[in-house]
């Protein structure tokens, strides 16, 4: 039992602890407005995004890596898919070819990254800083730094539709988060992830083909973006060189307080989507008591500070760092 608290489940249970807090602190502050069911969807719809492109976030960061540049390929691809050609093809044949584009341009920058970090031996850090840069100001070219709009009826009648009074956003999330966690735990692909996290040099010499495998790692997390894309394309009916600005650093911070541990070795899916919804969920709490949005930064970067901390400490008292 004891050891049981003391691994996953006794970290995803201090964070479900966490977000029953701020639901309570909700409650108190802002009453029926805050317990709303239209308000949970709210908070739901704004953690779907960040939350699809963290899945793919905790990928990287599991096997060591690091991944800057997601925000700035998911706005790239609302870009390119809103494009007027684009739209237009999509009307002729399917709104599906939206959604594809999207995809392809997602994977073509992970596919990109992984090779220059995988093949090039380019530090994570500088490779996906640059590719931040690089795949924003691309955006910007191809759009003229003009918002395109959505035009596609099918389109959006699909992105900003429902199922079961759940928007087609939150299922989307949903069903990204039970992906990502039966990948991570239940196939061959996420032990993978996790040994190479662990110790990248041992894995190679066990025959685990590193480089490969990085590069896979890499197209996922790009093809995560561009599935985020998709949603904000149905979510705000335009593509625009802004969307997906500073996100890539709340998905590191819902990863990292979600429990999977920078260093590597270690992931969590479910402590990946609970850190989302704590940030959601304390963002909604801002916003509805009109509270500084400086303020709200404090304490979201004393949570990350606080987060990290912990993990120092869990790391230099366990002896092995295993996945979850």
């Amino acid at each position: 039992m004891k050891n049981a608290l003391g691994g996953s489940a006794g970290r995803s249970l201090g964070l479900v602890l966490a977000l029953g807090l701020l639901v309570a602190v909700g409650a108190i502050t802002s009453g029926d407005r805050f317990l709303n069911v239209e308000n949970l969807l709210t908070i739901l719809r704004y953690a779907s995004i960040i939350g699809v492109i963290s899945i793919g976030v905790t990928f990287v960061i599991t096997a060591g890596g690091i991944d800057l540049s997601v925000g700035s390929v998911l706005g790239l691809a609302t870009v390119v898919a809103s494009l007027t050609s684009v739209q237009l093809a999509a009307t002729q044949s399917s709104w599906l070819l939206m959604v594809l584009v999207a995809l392809a341009v997602g994977a073509g920058v992970g596919l990109l990254n992984g090779v220059v970090i995988a093949y090039g031996n380019v530090v994570a850090f500088i490779a996906t800083l640059a590719t931040l840069v690089g795949a924003r100001g691309l955006a910007e070219l191809i759009s003229g730094r003009s918002t395109q709009i959505v035009t596609n009826r099918d389109f959006l009648k699909v992105m900003r539709g429902e199922f079961l009074g759940i928007p087609v956003l939150v299922w989307i999330f949903m069903l990204a988060a039970a992906v990502g966690w039966f990948v991570l735990n239940r196939t061959t692909f996420g032990r993978r992830t996790v040994a190479i996290g662990g110790n990248r040099e041992a894995s190679r010499l066990a025959g685990i083909k590193v480089k490969r495998h990085l590069v896979a790692l890499y197209v996922l997390s790009g093809f995560a973006a561009g599935i985020a894309a998709v949603m904000m394309l149905g979510r705000t009916t335009a593509g625009t060189s802004t969307h997906g600005l500073l996100y890539e650093l709340d998905a590191i911070a819902a990863v990292v307080v979600g429990g999977t541990l920078l260093a590597g070795g270690r992931g969590t899916i479910m402590g990946t989507v609970l850190g989302v919804l704590i940030f959601s969920t304390l963002t909604n709490i801002f916003t509805q008591n009109n509270l500084d949005t400086s303020v709200q930064a404090i304490v979201k970067g004393m949570i990350i500070v606080v987060a990290v901390l912990l993990q120092q400490r869990f790391a230099s008292t366990r002896p092995s760092k295993r996945g979850g």
